[in-house]
């Protein structure tokens, strides 16, 4: 009946793998990795969606117009002349580079920021201590699933810039939120994993050692090594977001280095948070 062709139709979306990989600016401030990088990317089967950081391009170019950057507890702070920065850099400079690059990998990539078909929406991060500007924050309903999913039914690769839309204006997002939010948000037509890549092989049991890759960590085994103080600093933020992705319906975080995105994938490298 036509009632259990769409329950079937249902179940297979449900076990469709969709890889979301999120890169920063250790692989777009490098030419000749983000080089390797992209066509180990476009090389990737399946669904996959690309988000991307910044990078020290805007920082570069902002000194060039005299906008300094300013920086709060490691955070940019976005006054108006910087999210115009960010926005020119970001959502076009970086983003078009990276879509130009896969099309001509034969990767038919889309670019897009979160104002694109009201892909990502955000709320403007209130004042406390600290005013950081149009900066958004986001929730459990900011993400259009919806939009997302019929451009991978239709063979696009989304490249997304970390810019958000809010109620007046774009808005500065961070990159490793953003990828979670849309992990979380497409768990429910796909199986996900989201990967980021950033400097390190993975989670590093000896900072110094980066052979030290701890391989797998469940949450019992997360709060131990917090305890012991391996793991500490801005690696908390990383896996207190993998953990919540994991309670909220993603199959895998993963995190690992960027020339090793497809042995990441396999199992064969990096740091596996289920």
């Amino acid at each position: 009946s036509r009632f259990v062709r769409i329950i079937n139709a249902q179940l297979m979306e449900k076990v469709m793998q969709l890889n979301i990989i999120k890169i920063g600016g250790n692989v777009i401030d490098n030419e000749e990795e983000l080089k390797q990088f992209l066509a180990r990317f476009a090389s990737l089967q399946g669904y996959k969606i690309l988000v991307h950081g910044g990078g020290k391009i805007a920082s570069e170019l902002g000194l060039k117009l005299n906008i300094s950057p300013q920086y709060v507890q490691g955070r940019r702070i976005t006054d108006s002349a910087t999210l115009q920065l960010v926005s020119m850099v970001y959502g076009g400079l970086i983003n078009k580079d990276l879509v130009v690059k896969l099309q001509l990998l034969g990767c038919n990539a889309m670019g897009l920021s979160g104002a694109d078909g009201a892909l990502i929406r955000a709320k403007k991060r209130a004042v406390a201590e600290v005013d950081f500007g149009f900066v958004g924050d986001l929730n459990t309903d900011s993400v259009n699933s919806s939009l997302l999913f019929n451009l991978l039914q239709m063979g696009i690769v989304p490249v997304i810039a970390p810019l958000s839309l809010g109620e007046e204006t774009l808005l500065n997002t961070n990159a490793d939120t953003i990828a979670q939010e849309l992990a979380k948000a497409m768990s429910a037509n796909f199986k996900v994993q989201l990967i980021y890549c950033f400097d390190k092989r993975g989670v590093l049991r000896d900072i110094k050692d980066e052979h030290s890759v701890i391989p797998t960590i469940d949450h019992a085994n997360y709060l131990l090594l917090k305890e012991q103080g391996l793991i500490a600093d801005g690696m908390i933020p990383k896996l207190d977001n993998a953990f919540q992705a994991i309670n909220q319906g993603v199959s895998k975080v993963i995190l690992g280095h960027a020339d090793a995105i497809v042995e990441l994938l396999n199992g064969n490298s990096g740091t596996c948070i289920s």
